[in-house]
């Protein structure tokens, strides 16, 4: 005996009659005399009288019909109680994002996450990738924002746009206009993250398709922050994301170069484990996100992006 069974008899019971009953639920009307007589063998009971006017119930009839409104009754609650908890979003959530992402992105992601979901307790975390990546095996956070790696393997992602990389300089760098070719970094000091991170590994892959050695000043695996401070104290040059300097540049503490020839862009995404399915709740908070990004890059508050939306390459969250 299951749910559908007892809301079929439940019917029958109601319209005492099996033909009305199979009019109503567009059953044919043997396989509703065939199903009702199967429960009655199963349970071992009488539950209708029959007879030429229709159906009545048994005495066991009238105390299955109990259980089964009961049964309809908590079937109601738990559907209105489900719904009404998906529409007050997750009782918490854990977004990650890498530095230049984090700074752009947090305070207007948490308004809107506030105004959609107020009962929500929301935690923000920074870091680099690697460190993130690994927190989202592991289960520490529900959802990250961060550039696609190099090397993408099975990562779960979902495109939200591209965004410059441009060369950071001292003011006073011998540089003159506003772009560089690529292959220009051959002969530029460079301060950088040592090799397992994004910035590195772009910067080489670069290197590499142009054909000559990146100059190494310095290796810094510490925040963009103190990656600025020390181009600031002409310690070298960097290479980052356009967005991560915009103060700076208009101040006049640091000058920025985009590069060309090829251009060179990241992608920005939200990535999720390749190990977790994506929950109906998980695909509402990834659309905030979607809709806090494209908000930003219209409005111009995030320098150097291009909406990825739509390309070949994004496999996008699907709402379950």
């Amino acid at each position: 005996m299951n749910s559908d069974d007892l809301e079929l008899f439940s019917r029958v019971a109601r319209t005492r009659s099996i033909s009305r009953a199979a009019l109503e639920t567009g059953i044919n009307q043997s396989t509703v005399s065939r199903r009702i007589t199967m429960l009655e063998t199963e349970l071992g009971v009488r539950l209708f009288r029959r007879s030429g006017r229709g159906v009545t119930l048994t005495e066991r009839g009238q105390v299955l019909l109990a259980y089964a409104a009961t049964m309809e009754k908590t079937l109601e609650e738990a559907t209105r109680t489900l719904r009404n908890s998906s529409e007050l979003g997750p009782a918490q959530i854990c977004i990650a994002a890498q530095p230049t992402v984090a700074r752009i992105m947090f305070g207007a992601l948490r308004h809107e996450l506030g105004a959609r979901y107020p009962q929500t307790r929301v935690r923000f975390v920074e870091g680099l990738a690697s460190q993130l990546l690994g927190m989202l095996q592991d289960g520490k956070i529900d959802i990250g924002i961060m550039y696609v790696p190099e090397q993408r393997g099975a990562l779960q992602y979902d495109l939200l746009f591209s965004e410059r990389v441009c060369l950071i300089t001292p003011p006073d760098y011998p540089l003159r206009g506003d772009s560089i070719n690529v292959s220009e970094l051959a002969n530029i000091p460079l301060i950088l993250p040592s090799t397992h991170h994004g910035l590195r590994l772009l910067v080489e892959s670069l290197a590499a398709r142009e054909g000559f050695t990146p100059k190494i000043a310095l290796e810094c695996d510490g925040s963009i922050s103190i990656t600025k401070r020390l181009v600031l104290a002409n310690c070298g040059c960097s290479v980052l994301p356009a967005a991560a300097v915009v103060e700076e540049v208009a101040a006049g503490r640091l000058k920025s170069f985009r590069l060309d020839n090829p251009a060179v862009e990241r992608d920005v995404a939200i990535v999720w484990s390749q190990n977790s399915s994506t929950s109906g709740g998980l695909w509402d908070i990834a659309q905030i996100i979607r809709d806090t990004a494209a908000t930003l890059v219209r409005n111009n508050e995030w320098p150097g992006t291009a909406a990825s939306v739509g390309r070949p390459d994004s496999p996008t969250l699907v709402k379950p």
